[in-house]
């Protein structure tokens, strides 16, 4: 595979990332406003945690996962996304860790956040069509 070619379909891979972080980012903030105006400071701090622990995993997933690309490449390819889903699922673990043991959160804006961002985030190939 060419030069040119391996940077297209990383190209793409980035752009892809960037669209989902974009995205993540603007339903987190909206979420956050509207949190804030309905239910309060408390309630919107939670919910801007939620998003937090969201957002910054996936951002470490894509710059790991397209780290690499061509078939010369493949297996350095399989290897980082494993390493990058790794990666992601520990960061989660310890930011929510680290929330329920140093910050005063509710519960229900801190999930229900976090959940609208992941879900999102996995939409965004359906919503980004090229």
């Amino acid at each position: 595979m060419s030069t040119t070619k391996k940077n297209i379909l990383v190209a793409a891979g980035k752009r892809l990332v960037k669209q989902q972080f974009l995205l993540a980012f603007f339903v987190a903030f909206f979420c956050v406003i509207i949190t804030y105006f309905i239910w309060g400071k408390q309630h919107a701090y939670s919910a801007l945690l939620g998003a937090v622990i969201a957002i910054i995993p996936n951002i470490i997933f894509g710059k790991k996962a397209f780290k690499y690309s061509g078939a010369r490449q493949s297996q350095q390819v399989v290897d980082s996304f494993y390493q990058g889903e790794k990666l992601k699922i520990i960061i989660t673990a310890v930011l929510f860790a680290l929330t329920f043991r140093f910050f005063p959160i509710v519960p229900v804006p801190l999930f229900s956040v976090f959940s609208l961002v992941v879900i999102m985030s996995l939409l965004t190939p359906v919503l980004f069509k090229h």
